[in-house]
């Protein structure tokens, strides 16, 4: 992992797009990390456009901005592709990962001028097969913990069963679902560029 990693996370209101930011701040700080998980927030209700952030670092973070020019974004619903520009700013040294079913043509005529990587899963499904129900943010929060490198697959794993531990500790019964999710997830994503 480079020095500081920003992250950039796209969703709609009540997808989790912001617990999977600070879950993942958790897992950082947990491992050693510099950590900074952050949400930007306008008159947003369910389904309205949201935005939050991540900063990991192996050294302590003096910025405190929102994030203008991230490593990687992850945008957990694939909708917004059509609205917001979630490559403003993007490095092209760095990722996309994208919540989605959509095939790599329809992929890039949505994203015309970004020509970095591009990742996608298939959060829904995962969700589905894993929770039974759809929490995108669960699979989405692997998918950037694969794709960035922040820490080791086992490690991550490692550290969420004790984070979902004390998230569910009143419905114990959804922990073995979200870390099946996890795991399912960090096999899952596949780059198409």
């Amino acid at each position: 992992m480079k020095d500081l990693i920003e992250i950039r996370w796209h969703g709609r209101g009540g997808q989790g797009a912001k617990t999977a930011s600070l879950l993942l701040a958790d897992a950082a700080f947990n491992t050693g990390k510099y950590i900074q998980g952050f949400p930007e927030y306008g008159p947003e209700r369910m389904g309205a456009p949201i935005t939050a952030y991540n900063r990991i670092s192996n050294t302590p973070i003096n910025i405190h901005s929102n994030i203008y020019e991230p490593d990687y974004v992850v945008v957990v619903d694939d909708t917004l592709l059509e609205s917001v520009d979630v490559t403003a700013g993007l490095k092209q040294e760095g990722a996309i990962i994208i919540n989605t079913t959509k095939e790599k043509d329809q992929i890039q005529k949505l994203l015309p001028q970004y020509q970095g990587n591009i990742y996608t899963i298939d959060a829904r499904k995962v969700s589905m097969e894993t929770l039974g129900k759809y929490f995108p943010n669960t699979p989405m929060l692997a998918a950037i913990v694969k794709v960035s490198g922040i820490m080791e697959d086992s490690e991550f794993l490692e550290d969420m069963k004790g984070s979902f531990a004390h998230k569910f500790a009143k419905k114990p019964e959804v922990i073995e679902g979200n870390m099946k999710a996890l795991e399912l997830a960090l096999k899952e994503i596949k780059k198409i560029k």
